[in-house]
This record gives structure tokens, sequence and C-alpha cells, in this order.
């Protein structure tokens, strides 16, 4: 019989503040499902959105999860880095520098994860995977807590395949595997497609079989540490109100089919709610209980930094006309000055995740032992 997230978790109740991987990531996992709780999974593609997110979590009392997609390590390097294959690396390893040099002092536990790898993307993974090796080498730890495979469109034999050969290359670093089965909807940097309306309410290629969710974990939780984004409907983006059907009771019957047939407690499997942006609380809450761990949120914090960044402006305007106040003659540049529209947007983007750290039971629940004191 498989452990219970209970059980498994009590033997590292608490652990030390930064970027987990190993023991000390299935101990984070499993104490938010015991706990009934989810951490949010916050896609960024600049060190301002980082930093914003380490300080969301500190201010909550939370731990968190920081992710990046390729598109987003992209723009980490530079737009103008000239090969974008290694853009695509070099810009995740510094995202990943970047965090695992300041968590630690946020006094919080992060999960660092990369964001939907399809096929064409395999490559960026197995760089990070050398990246993780050679740090691993020099410090006992890989970069990332974990990567996503995304092979939804693929047939599932196909899919877990590729997550088991994967996997074998991850475990000995004590790097976790996320892989979605069914198809979540939508556009993400570059994955997916946009749908248009009528294609969002109740489409069928949304809705996970919980068979499959059963042959997927049968084969590939033996490997290591396997998370699934079982999808029941969800789509990225934010649509009209009725253009999504969100359908949690799939969680709840994957985990109980995954529960009998293998003799386990119950909601063994640690699920990931992708497309969270948008969601009702209601179904927010079924999918926790359900076991989910991880909840995806980009476009509300996407929108939430632009929308404080132009509250920002929209309140000096004349500060982005005119370097000095063509009626009072005086220099306008602490306004125009980057730290305080940036400023303006990380604020925003803090207000929107204070309200999922409540949607998801996280406030007050990290696990790091207390903030070292001691300066770099």
């Amino acid at each position: 019989m498989l452990s219970s997230p209970a059980s498994s978790s009590s033997r590292l109740s608490a652990i030390q503040p930064g970027v987990v991987s190993g023991e000390e990531y299935r101990a984070l996992q499993q104490a938010c499902r015991a706990g009934g709780y989810a951490l949010p999974a916050v896609n960024v593609s600049s060190s301002t959105a980082a930093n914003a997110a380490l300080a969301a979590a500190r201010k909550n009392g939370s731990d968190i999860i920081i992710q990046i997609s390729a598109g987003g390590a992209c723009f980490y390097a530079g737009q103008s880095f000239p090969n974008e294959h290694q853009a695509q690396i070099l810009g995740a390893t510094a995202l990943a520098q970047h965090v695992h040099l300041l968590a630690q002092h946020y006094g919080v536990a992060v999960i660092l994860h990369t964001d939907h790898a399809n096929r064409s993307l395999l490559g960026w993974i197995d760089g990070l995977v050398e990246q993780s090796r050679r740090h691993h080498e020099q410090t006992g730890r890989p970069l990332f807590s974990s990567h996503m495979l995304d092979l939804s469109t693929e047939p599932v034999s196909d899919n877990i395949s590729t997550a088991a050969t994967l996997m074998k290359a991850l475990t000995p670093l004590g790097i976790g595997l996320e892989i979605e089965l069914g198809m979540t909807g939508g556009e993400e940097d570059g994955i997916g497609m946009e749908l248009h309306p009528h294609e969002t309410a109740c489409n069928p290629s949304l809705y996970t079989s919980p068979e499959d969710v059963l042959r997927a974990w049968k084969t590939l939780s033996p490997l290591g540490m396997l998370s699934i984004a079982a999808s029941f409907g969800n789509v990225h983006g934010v649509y009209k109100p009725g253009n999504v059907c969100l359908n949690p009771d799939i969680l709840r019957q994957s985990q109980t089919l995954v529960a009998q047939e293998l003799q386990t407690s119950p909601n063994p499997v640690p699920l990931v709610f992708h497309g969270g942006s948008g969601s009702e609380e209601h179904d927010i809450r079924k999918a926790v209980d359900y076991g989910v761990f991880k909840f995806n949120i980009d476009t509300d914090t996407q929108f939430a930094y632009a929308r404080g960044v132009a509250r920002y402006v929209e309140d000096h305007k004349t500060a982005f006309t005119h370097q000095v106040d063509p009626d009072t003659h005086r220099p306008l540049k602490k306004y125009y000055d980057i730290r305080r529209w940036m400023q303006a947007g990380e604020e925003s983007f803090i207000q929107r995740l204070d309200e999922t750290f409540r949607v998801l039971g996280a406030r007050g629940r990290s696990i790091a032992a207390p903030a070292r004191t001691t300066t770099p």
C-alpha cells in the first residue's frame, strides 16, 4: 500500500526557505494535499515579476510556485539574443539563478518549474536538465524543482512513453515531472491555439478520462515524483462567462479509481489545475478538495501587472510626454523612473495574488523554517 499524503509529509514537516527539490519538494507537495490547500503557480518572464511573486508569498505567509515558459525564457534572456534555442535555455537558467539567490531571504519555500514543453521543446528541457546536472554537482541541488511535459495532443501511449524516458533523467537529480492528460484549451505563450467562443463550451477534447489518469499514474509514479494536469474543461485565458464548462468531478472520479485499483488512501495523485484565471471560487475549492496542489494563474496576474502600470501612467501623464513639466518647469524624472511604474505593476500583481492565496487556502500555511538572518 502506498503512503498517504499526511503520513509522508509528517516525515519532513518543516524545510529551509528557498527553492525546493527532492524530498523537500515531495514534502511541500504532500503538505498542500494533506492540509487541503494549493499553491499558486505564477508564470514570470522578468525579474520584476519574480520579485513580486516572492513578495506576495512572504506577505501571505505562504509558499509559492514560480514557473517560466520557453517564450518567457527567451524574453528573460533579451529580445535581441541571437540564438532562440540558447535563449530559451539561458533565460530559464538566469531566472532560476535569480530565484535561488533571493528566495531563501524572503523566508518562503519555492517550487521552481518550467511550463508547457511540447515535443518541439524537448531540446529546451534537455538543455535545462544539463544545467541542473552542473548545478547539482556544485551544490547538491538541481536548478529546477520540476518540469512540465505537454504531449496532450499525442496518443496517451506516446505521452507516457516519453514521460518515462524523461523521468529517468530527472529523478536522480531530485526533479519532479508534471504531465498533461487531456487538452487544456486555448493558447499560452505559443503552445496551443486561442479558441473562438463557440469552441470553448463543453468541448469533449477538454475532459480527461479517469482511466488515462490511472494508466499514467500506475506506469510513471514508481519512476519518480509525478504530478498530473488532468483536464476537466480548463481553458487558458479568460472568456465570457458560460463559455467554459468546468467539471471538477472528473478529478474526484480519477482519484477514486486510482485509490481503488492500487489500494491507496484517498486522493493519491498530486493534481494540477491549468487555466486557473477567471475560474469561479466554488470550482477552485472543489478541485483543491480533490487533490489539486498546484493552481496555474497567468492571465489574471499579467492583467493585474499591466493594470497597475496603466493606472500609474494615467495618473502621471505629463511625465510620459515631457521630461520637464511645461507648466511648472519642474523636472519629472522621478515620475517616469522605470522603478516607479514597475513598482506600481508589482503592487497590483501582489494584490491579485493576495486573493488567490485566500481562495486556495494557502495563507499562513508555509512550511518553511524561519528566514535566515545571515547576509549573502
